[in-house]
């Protein structure tokens, strides 16, 4: 698999560190939809939303939409943008 980051251009994914599900952060204080933030993520089949680092290059933090079933990029764009 292949990502685009967008300051190095194409790489290899062997540049990248998987970070995590690119989930939205509850709004408040503490709840019983943190605990289900933290704690109880589902782990569907298809399309995502993911954070990734590009360690082995600019050190960006990129938001990568893929298919979990066929890895299918569809999406790189930089965390915070």
């Amino acid at each position: 698999m292949r990502l685009t980051c967008p300051h190095c251009g194409e790489r290899d994914l062997r540049e990248f560190t998987y970070g995590g599900a690119a989930l939205t952060r509850p709004e408040g204080d503490w709840s019983p939809i943190w605990d289900e933030y933290v704690h109880l993520r589902e782990n569907p089949a298809g399309r995502s939303r993911e954070f990734w680092q590009h360690g082995a290059g600019c050190s960006a933090w990129l938001v990568v939409e893929r298919d979990t079933v066929t890895h299918d990029i569809h999406a790189v764009t930089e965390a915070g943008a």
